[in-house]
């Protein structure tokens, strides 16, 4: 655990921290603006496995998949997922890191906020298995497992929720890190009376 802090702390430095963001979220746009759309003009209204936060069932995935068509598979398969298997790395590390920076902004690295910076890793890898379940049901399709389909379902719910929790936290720790600020600027503005 402490080498883990120790490489985490290592790399929180502004300009690094900023890169990682934009990096993450100029794939995060292509993937909204490019390979989601292309997929889904196959889908016929349907949600991608990997948009719907609360899971899905065999029935919905069947449908999905039918719906599709030979065509729609090959382009889930050959153009969004490729992309989805760098964003869930991206995301993972830079947002790991980007909560660091605030938290340790706040003197709060520290503390057991220090552990908010695992919940992007853990969307990151719930992210990485719900994957390799879409695609593992996609090639086998119609002939893949039902257990499949429930692991990869469970993992889509723990990556959305852990995703919610970590947005959150994240949205706490900016407003901590706003009111510490104006405390700050009212105690040296009332210093300087």
């Amino acid at each position: 655990m402490e080498r883990i802090r120790k490489i985490i702390v290592s790399n929180l430095t502004g300009k690094k921290v900023l890169l990682l963001f934009l990096l993450t979220n100029m794939v995060y746009a292509v993937m909204l603006t490019v390979t989601i759309p292309k997929t889904m003009t196959f889908s016929n209204g349907l949600k991608l496995l990997d948009m719907m936060p609360l899971g899905y069932d065999l029935e919905y995935i069947n449908m999905l998949f039918g719906t599709l068509g030979e065509n729609g598979r090959q382009v889930y398969l050959t153009n969004q997922l490729p992309v989805d298997m760098i964003y869930p790395f991206l995301f993972g590390i830079s947002y790991c890191l980007l909560i660091g920076f605030f938290l340790k902004k706040l003197n709060k690295l520290d503390s057991f906020f220090f552990y908010l910076c695992f919940l992007p890793l853990i969307a990151g890898i719930a992210d990485y298995i719900e994957n390799f379940g879409i695609i593992t049901m996609l090639y086998n399709f119609p002939d893949f497992s039902p257990f499949t389909a429930k692991v990869t379902t469970v993992f889509s719910v723990v990556k959305s929720m852990t995703t919610t929790v970590f947005f959150i936290a994240l949205i706490i720790t900016l407003l901590m890190l706003g009111i510490s600020k104006i405390k700050e600027r009212r105690k040296t503005s009332a210093n300087t009376v």
